[in-house]
């Protein structure tokens, strides 16, 4: 079984000459006390061409110290990683490599360096006796993988032995672990010389200095994978700014300047590559079942896809359309657990409104047992979704793509001309659906109409967000007021959804002798509710419509 940990450490360099300042009396430290010395043995594994080195994750056995085993670090913000644990085995444990699959896609891990670390440890303490903070000085030695058996053995050509000296400060306090020690820490290391390293971690300085090559970037695509990028750096690519900033066009338009020089195919091609990075850097956390993690995961997919369906002046559909195929496939599989917490969510907050004079029978416990074998079906689904087949090849497709795009001849048109069109097309498709929606007769076929509508909505939200670095505030405000239209589509479709399940409640309590009453009067309760989404319709769409919305987009 693994254990995890949030590790919030720094580390600085350091030398024989380095002394450690008196660290009792900053902060909260009231003692700082000797722990002793700790011999480290660790053995870090990568693929062949280090996708995990270049995606800031770190695997490694190591013996020796108080937490001996396999650990497992995965990026976590700035200056924290999550650090996973399990027990020593030969081999590295499946509990640890599926949270990597993603990255290492099909190819093996192998050892890659050893280090050999000697750890002087002191325990910074507040006045209580409380731990807060370790502070370690570390000797550590470094060579490939196999090539020596003990520091001091010769490397082979080209390849040497390394060692240094490094400092870590480490939180440790329990529940309230405060980052204002390590910047108190870090000024009174810096006011006898200390530094911070200048490499991230010890697998990288051991990679660069035993002349192991790190792991690069083999084509842009290596976005993906370190999880750098995002959607601050497609704003800076495209010259968007901040709104009313120097360069960022007419009061943050984007509509002048460096946002016009970007090409249809960068614009696209940008999008697609932060969606792939989302969903590959979701992945172990929808594994580990982090809250939210499915459902931004099924977001980043669906992203995706509309991206395809909406772009296809860039990217050529007859290509794209079976990825998009697969895509719809792995959000209908993550949706499974999705729409079951959202669900679930509504009813136990529904019951929780019902007066107790009206909750007639075992009410609660009826919806607990119904949730709880919902949950454990839609898990599995998820887990055994991302450990088949189908999934890596979606992924390694994906990669593939981004690698040879199937750019048509509009992936070199002005990006703000192109995405301008494709929002628009979508615009006008959704108006259709809506118009049809509201002509449609009470019942059944306006359900499924606004249900069609609610999925329009979606693709020109996100075409509209997709072209936001090209087109600036107008096609965030644009994607805003579609938003609202959506989430008011969106709940109607929810309370559809929640009638059958109470239907499925009322059943299963009358066969079993409890009454359906409650779910009967939460039933018609979810009736009024989509009937008030129903009414509310027309007005937020004429409002999401108006046609000033539309003409800002026009380049």
């Amino acid at each position: 079984m693994a254990d995890t940990v949030r590790e919030i450490e720094r580390k600085y360099e350091a030398d024989s000459t380095t002394r450690l300042p008196d660290l009792a009396g900053i902060d909260r430290v009231a003692t700082v006390v000797e722990q002793g010395v700790e011999d480290l043995d660790a053995l870090y594994y990568d693929t062949p061409d280090q996708r995990l080195t270049a995606a800031g994750i770190t695997l490694r056995r190591r013996t020796g110290g108080r937490d001996a085993g396999w650990h497992l670090k995965l990026p976590a913000g700035p200056g924290e990683r999550e650090e996973i644990r399990a027990p020593l085995s030969d081999v590295p444990p499946p509990e640890l490599t599926s949270l990597v699959r993603a990255r290492v896609l099909d190819r093996d891990l192998v050892p890659v360096v050893r280090l050999r670390t000697r750890r002087t440890v002191r325990e910074l303490r507040d006045a209580a006796g409380a731990p807060l903070a370790e502070v370690a000085v570390d000797e550590v030695w470094a060579w490939p993988a196999g090539e020596a058996e003990k520091p001091g053995a010769a490397g082979v050509a080209g390849r040497t032995e390394a060692r240094w000296r490094e400092i870590e400060v480490e939180l440790t306090g329990g529940g309230e672990r405060d980052p204002g020690l390590l910047d108190e820490a870090e000024r009174a290391l810096a006011a006898v010389g200390v530094h911070p390293a200048s490499a991230a971690s010890k697998l990288a300085r051991a990679l660069e200095e035993t002349g192991l090559r790190p792991a690069r970037p083999e084509d842009r695509t290596a976005a993906v994978a370190s999880g750098k990028g995002g959607a601050a750096t497609r704003r800076k690519n495209f010259g968007e700014k901040e709104s009313g900033k120097k360069g960022s066009g007419r009061k943050g338009s984007g509509k002048k300047g460096a946002g016009r020089r970007g090409t249809a195919g960068d614009l696209v091609l940008e999008y697609v590559r932060e969606q792939l990075r989302v969903v590959v850097e979701l992945d172990p956390a929808v594994r580990r079942d982090v809250p939210d993690s499915v459902h931004r995961m099924r977001v980043a997919t669906r992203r995706l896809r509309s991206a395809f369906r909406s772009y296809t002046k860039v990217l050529d559909r007859g290509v794209t359309a079976p990825v998009g195929g697969e895509l719809k496939w792995l959000a209908a599989e993550l949706g499974v657990e999705r729409d079951r917490e959202v669900l679930t969510d509504r009813l136990v907050s529904a019951v929780a409104d019902v007066p107790r004079t009206l909750r007639l029978g075992p009410v609660d416990a009826r919806l607990r047992i119904w949730s709880e074998r919902h949950r454990a079906e839609s898990r599995d689904r998820v887990l055994a979704t991302l450990d088949g087949d189908r999934y890596l090849a979606l992924l390694k497709t994906l990669h593939a793509l981004l690698e040879d795009p199937p750019l048509r001849p509009g992936a070199g048109r002005p990006a703000p001309e192109i995405a301008a069109r494709a929002v628009l097309k979508d615009y006008r498709r959704l108006a259709r659906r809506v118009r049809t929606a509201l002509d449609a007769p009470a019942g059944q076929d306006r359900d499924v109409a606004l249900h069609r509508a609610r999925k329009a909505a979606k693709r020109t939200r996100y075409a509209a967000e997709a072209a936001r670095p090209a087109l600036g505030r107008p096609a965030k405000k644009f994607a805003k007021r579609v938003k609202r239209v959506q989430q008011l589509l969106g709940d109607h479709q929810d309370s559809v959804v929640a009638r059958g399940a109470l239907r499925e409640l009322a059943t299963q309590a009358q066969q079993a002798g409890e009454g359906g009453f409650t779910f009967g009067l939460l039933y018609g309760r979810e009736e009024a509710r989509a009937a008030d989404r129903e009414r509310e319709l027309p007005r937020v769409w004429k409002k999401a419509s108006r046609r000033k919305y539309r003409a800002a987009l026009r380049p």
